[in-house]
């Protein structure tokens, strides 16, 4: 067993907290088949960043907002097999409402409906796309995460699956946990992660103190 001691908790929502990959592959790759694509490929690469970001580096000379509009009704309509994975719920149970929040990079809109769909809690206060100017691996969405909570980066442990999100949370200063949900272990510690763990279900809290959570984390790589 790993204990951490931190301030407070700032996770990723797909492939942390909510499955959305069924979804999320269907209406990528129907974008890609519809623009020629490799869908492999534009499902990989869209994972952990904002939609936007992607339809850039494909479609360089497009109207992306038109172009990410189609995307982002596909997947407001799709959310078929969105499901919380395991351990997400008791993890968020366990925890105070003021000591963690939730950092992606789907909007605001997506993310709601996302945890609705797994009927997970949305917290008061959230960080999503439409919060930042840079997307992750910029360390601006897990710094503006932290300031949410009133905790320095460096009191934080982000949660996350991708290896964009792990580089954005070193970035800012924190200390990172990768969950082995959707990336090889490789990718994971080749973006920095801390400790590695198969998911949520590995992860357990307590309150040590009035401004302190202890961590004990199972299985760790």
């Amino acid at each position: 067993m790993t204990q951490i001691v931190c301030g407070a908790l700032l996770f990723d929502l797909d492939g942390v907290l909510v499955d959305s990959t069924p979804a999320v592959v269907r209406v990528w790759s129907r974008w890609a088949i519809a623009h020629g694509f490799d869908p492999d490929d534009v499902v990989r690469r869209a994972h952990g960043r904002p939609s936007i970001s992607t339809i850039r580096d494909y479609l360089p000379n497009s109207d992306y907002e038109a172009e990410n509009n189609i995307v982002e009704s596909g997947e407001l309509e799709d959310l078929e097999g969105v499901v919380p994975l395991p351990g997400a719920r008791e993890l968020l149970e366990a925890l105070p409402s003021n000591r963690w929040t939730i950092v992606t990079s789907c909007t605001r809109a997506l993310a709601e409906a996302r945890l609705r769909a797994s009927g997970l809690p949305i917290p008061q206060r959230l960080v999503t796309c439409d919060d930042i100017t840079n997307g992750k691996p910029d360390p601006e969405p897990y710094l503006k995460g932290a300031s949410l909570l009133g905790m320095p980066a460096e009191d934080c442990i982000v949660v996350e699956d991708a290896p964009a999100g792990i580089r954005a949370g070193k970035s800012a200063g924190a200390r990172v946990i990768a969950c082995q949900t959707t990336a090889a272990e490789l990718e994971l510690k080749g973006a920095g992660a801390d400790w590695i763990v198969e998911g949520c279900e590995s992860i357990s809290v307590s309150l040590r103190n009035a401004r302190e959570l202890m961590l004990v984390l199972t299985g760790t790589q």
